[in-house]
């Protein structure tokens, strides 16, 4: 069976073409959106995600660490449970004001930093031949 390179039978080129620029024109528009900030990569927002997830599992562990010699002396059920909500509240109030470590600059993208700092190497071979005046 023969390729019809991506138009299907028995339509016009018109129809291809207007195919073609609107895939063209979504494709600009998305890169467009990219550059301004308000199109992130989905690997990107995983990251953060995990990031997020992974500092939240942290501090909900360490209530326990944090209360259990509060707790250990305490006879009365108000007291503990002022002790755990004043816990909870604290690791909460930490985690709103956290910032996950990923960041934009982490896309596909290669950096112009990265490219500035290219090692040099040495020079390898017979040394170059010097005039003679």
């Amino acid at each position: 069976m023969a390729s019809t390179g991506g138009v299907k039978l028995g339509s016009t080129y018109d129809e291809a073409r207007t195919r073609k620029v609107t895939a063209e024109a979504e494709i600009a528009e998305l890169e467009l959106a990219k550059i301004q900030g308000s199109l992130v990569a989905a690997d990107d927002v995983v990251k953060a995600w995990e990031d997020v997830l992974g500092a939240l599992k942290a501090k909900l562990l360490s209530v326990p660490t944090k209360g259990a010699p509060i707790l250990s002396t305490e006879t009365e059920t108000a007291v503990c449970q002022r002790v755990m909500e004043d816990l909870i509240n604290e690791a909460l109030e930490e985690l709103s004001n956290y910032e996950p470590k990923v960041s934009a600059a982490s896309s596909k993208t290669p950096s112009k930093s990265a490219d500035a700092k290219k090692p040099t190497r040495a020079r390898r071979g017979r040394p170059k031949k010097t005039e003679t005046i």
